[in-house]
């Protein structure tokens, strides 16, 4: 099958998938006023592939045609560049928000990639080929895919077994000679209305007692038995004047509830194997931090670019604590940027072949994105003045009777009228104060992982035999 158009992907979600918005089940994602916003936003992925600007970076020509270059199998860390690049591209074109419904897929595919060979040895399984088999199904038919990995979790002090609600961790009921059975709810899935399949992964490591809760599958998102409700939370704004950006650009998160979802064996990758529930969950999380910066850097160049704007438009360019601001987000920027770059420059090469990110710099440049995020917001914002929020509507400035007073009392510096004052004004309260700017700002602490799993992940990647070792020279000590 050839690379879909953005009209295929979304007649492709008309398929009768149990999708719940506000205590109302909704009979067409792709029509609603809400969720509908989310499928074009998502759109972007299959438009530039169409689009002659970004085809040599989107799409990629292998020996069974040309794909989706998500689907791409990084060897390299230049092919983990062109990867990342094609993230990064994609957010720019989301308006700040990335579009996540082949990127994360691929994250956990490549994840499954490198654990199946590993089960299939210890255990004498067959998870490899059908990883396999899966992976190119979606390539073949350019499919979208959400992953569904962060259990309820219940009492977060006891593990999967030793919860008193069986359920608050997603695991198998039963096993069938053709399939497993499984039960629980995942949560944070994002993108999941809008997608074709789900695949789900383990979220932390287990023990022997836990083998019903070791478990990894994907199904398409109108199995029965799946329930998706989905989360209000960042509305889509009702004028693209107040909302130039959450009006026309959104993700959707989900609880995502499983009442004894049947999974054929073709599907399943893992369904006891408890051991290796925590490597499978390590290698998705070491691809998706990579996707993860990439797709930051949009957001932190946005920031900059605002921040440049709003100090033209008040005339406050040349203040020094104005400069000093903005060096502050350039340095923030660009150190992300730089370590993106070497994350994939120093990438890790797996027994199976694939280039692993480099953990170390990955989680670095996470825990840099993350711990700075809100002093760039807060530099934006002191910039900006109290505009963000007290800024009158587009329907003022419509009005005949307000319109052209409000244009000249607005304005800033010569050349900025009122409106294009308030104009910038409502861009970054979008980006920054509002329900779109809350949905970044959890972002930058939760997704992808808390700011304690990327120091984790940081003390358990950097290797200190060599500054050990030097620091004993230093002091004269024999090794």
């Amino acid at each position: 099958m050839a690379l879909r158009t953005a009209k295929e992907y979304a007649e492709g979600l008309r398929d009768g998938r149990r999708v719940h918005f506000r205590g109302e089940r909704v009979p067409d994602v792709t029509e609603h006023p809400v969720i509908g916003v989310a499928v074009r936003h998502a759109a972007t992925d299959f438009e530039m592939a169409e689009d002659p600007r970004y085809r040599e970076l989107a799409v990629v020509a292998g020996e069974h045609g040309e794909f989706s270059r998500y689907f791409e199998e990084p060897r390299t860390g230049a092919d983990l560049r062109r990867r990342s690049e094609l993230i990064a591209e994609a957010t720019a074109r989301g308006r700040t928000l990335v579009p996540l419904v082949k990127e994360i897929g691929t994250d956990a595919l490549f994840a499954l990639l490198r654990v199946a060979p590993q089960v299939d040895a210890a255990h004498g399984t067959t998870y490899t080929g059908r990883v396999r088999a899966f992976l190119d199904r979606c390539r073949d038919g350019d499919l979208t895919m959400s992953v569904a990995q962060t259990d309820v979790k219940g009492d977060r002090m006891l593990g999967p077994s030793a919860q008193p609600d069986p359920d608050a961790y997603l695991h198998v009921v039963e096993r069938r000679p053709d399939g497993i059975v499984v039960r629980g709810a995942k949560v944070h899935t994002s993108c999941t209305p809008n997608v074709d399949e789900l695949i789900v992964l383990p979220t932390r490591a287990m023990g022997p007692a836990d083998t019903d809760y070791a478990v990894s599958f994907a199904v398409p998102i109108d199995t029965p038995g799946l329930v998706l409700v989905a989360s209000p939370y960042g509305g889509v704004g009702a004028e693209t004047f107040d909302a130039p950006i959450s009006s026309r650009h959104k993700m959707m998160e989900t609880v995502t509830i499983f009442e004894d979802v049947f999974v054929p064996n073709e599907r399943v990758f893992l369904a006891g194997e408890a051991e290796f529930s925590g490597p499978l969950a390590l290698a998705f999380v070491e691809y998706h931090r990579f996707t993860a910066v990439s797709y930051k850097l949009p957001l932190v160049d946005a920031l900059i670019g605002a921040a440049a704007l709003l100090a033209d438009i008040n005339g406050i360019r040349k203040a020094g604590h104005v400069r000093d601001k903005l060096v502050r987000l350039i340095s923030y920027a660009e150190t992300l940027r730089a370590l993106v770059e070497a994350a994939a420059d120093r990438a890790v090469m797996d027994e199976c072949g694939l280039a692993v990110p480099d953990p170390l710099t990955t989680n670095i440049a996470k825990s840099h994105f993350a711990h700075g995020y809100h002093d760039a917001v807060q530099d934006v914002q002191d910039m900006a003045g109290a505009l963000l929020v007290t800024a009158p509507s587009a329907a003022d400035f419509r009005s005949s009777e307000t319109g052209d007073l409000l244009r000249r009392y607005l304005s800033g510096r010569a050349g900025h009228d009122g409106e294009e004052r308030v104009r910038v004004m409502n861009m970054v309260s979008d980006l920054t104060t509002g329900d779109f700017g809350g949905y970044h700002a959890v972002l930058a602490i939760h997704a992808e992982g808390s700011l304690e799993a990327e120091k984790l992940m940081i003390a358990r990647s950097y290797r200190a035999e060599r500054a050990v070792s030097y620091a004993r020279e230093l002091a004269g000590i024999a090794p």
